[in-house]
């Protein structure tokens, strides 16, 4: 699953490394007990248990239902493991739209507009109820839904919160649905629990298998040695680099679908490790298009960047045929897509990797059980990058600096 042969890292260097940091796999295995209100991800078997599992694929079953419209209410980590798998698989339910991750005028607008004429059901998701943008949304998206159904707009509503929380005591209220957001998850880490089951069990999303590609991948890192561990020896890649003077990751990838799950992946690396004046700066380059501005900047701009490149299985896609044109095509008759993408994937890693260090993942075909494993994948390798750094993953102090700015300017004590 992990290459490191374009790294310009020896294998004796990277497993030293892992094998320093071997004791982090016994802290999975029991579930952090150094952090135990931040490690209920841990297992994926008990975040997303078949009680669980149940609950959301029956409120999921009346959204898809009764539902033409989906408004998933909710900023970064609430909401963008959901729209990484949904805008990658596609919704056989109703449409998706996503609020309360902007303040700017247009954006609530549009989503009023949506709501016209359609059978709409919202969903907020809020662990703390504190965070404007999701809360401002929720204000005048729910406005409209009871001035449009009046007290039966409460059934069109759920919330996802933490229990005895304001969220929650305002459902108790006014008859809302709520489920919990468990309290030993954060935001960024809670892509296998109620608040990103839900949206995607909405959407048509087979969660069963998702959560089972997430049980394979714990069950396959937790059993390889240190030494030869994925994701320690990604963890330990991304450390040793970073002491050689490296300041950027660069996440690479040739599936268009990815471009959600690489929001997801900058968001959980960006706001876990990037503390105290340290950490690699997360960003992602889609490909073959941004070949010709990312690319550019990688083969010949500042130094600065190792990237890793986040393979995919290639569907086969049409063949290209002769059709009498002599059009200077003429080398890719009886090639399909797949072999066009590969070649213009392997092309690039080896442009690359000529002038700076590239690392490879390999996922799987582009469905839930791929997803399930990578959303495991990254968070484990996440936590192990921040402990080698010296960084808490699981706080995000900076955050509250806008914060505390902003509801300054706007008048609130």
């Amino acid at each position: 699953m992990f290459d490191h042969r374009f790294s310009h890292l020896t294998s004796a260097a990277l497993s030293h490394r892992a094998e320093q940091y071997a004791h982090l796999l016994r802290e999975v295995a029991d579930g952090f007990p150094a952090c135990p209100h931040q490690g209920g991800w841990a297992d994926p078997r008990q975040s997303a248990s078949e009680p669980v599992l149940k609950s959301v694929e029956e409120l999921a079953a009346r959204i898809r239902r009764e539902g033409e419209l989906f408004i998933l209410i909710g900023v970064g980590g609430s909401n963008n493991a959901a729209r990484a798998v949904i805008n990658a698989l596609g919704s056989s339910g109703p449409d998706i739209v996503y609020a309360g991750n902007s303040t700017a005028p247009s954006a609530i607008e549009q989503v009023l507009r949506r709501m016209e004429g359609r059978s709409v059901f919202i969903h907020i998701i809020a662990k703390n109820f504190a965070t404007l943008e999701p809360g401002a949304a929720f204000r005048v998206i729910r406005k409209k839904l009871y001035d449009t159904y009046g007290e039966n707009a409460a059934r069109r509503i759920i919330a996802t919160g933490t229990p005895g929380s304001s969220l929650h005591r305002l459902c108790q209220a006014h008859g809302w649905a709520f489920l919990p957001f468990p309290e030993t998850v954060g935001g960024r880490y809670s892509a296998l629990t109620e608040v990103g089951l839900l949206p995607m069990a909405a959407a048509g999303i087979d969660i069963r298998r998702l959560v089972e590609g997430a049980a394979a991948m714990r069950e396959r890192l937790l059993s390889a040695p240190a030494g030869d561990n994925p994701a320690l020896l990604y963890a330990a890649a991304r450390s040793l680099l970073y002491e050689q003077g490296y300041r950027a990751e660069v996440l690479t990838f040739f599936e268009p679908r990815l471009r959600w799950f690489a929001k997801w992946w900058i968001q959980l690396f960006a706001e876990s490790g990037g503390k105290g004046d340290r950490g690699l700066l997360p960003v992602a380059c889609e490909c073959s298009e941004e070949l010709h501005a990312m690319g550019q900047f990688l083969q010949q701009g500042t130094p600065i960047a190792l990237e890793t490149f986040l393979r995919m299985e290639d569907e086969a896609g049409p063949a290209l045929s002769p059709d009498g044109v002599d059009d200077g095509f003429g080398y890719l008759d009886q090639k399909d897509f797949s072999q066009l993408n590969r070649a213009a994937e392997t092309g690039s890693l080896r442009a690359h990797s000529a002038r700076l260090p590239c690392l490879q993942i390999m996922g799987g075909p582009c469905d839930e059980k791929t997803f399930g494993g990578l959303f495991y994948f990254f968070m484990l390798s996440c936590v192990f990058s921040c402990r080698m750094s010296g960084a808490d993953p699981f706080d995000q102090p900076g955050v509250e600096a806008y914060k505390t700015s902003m509801f300054q300017a706007l008048g609130k004590e």
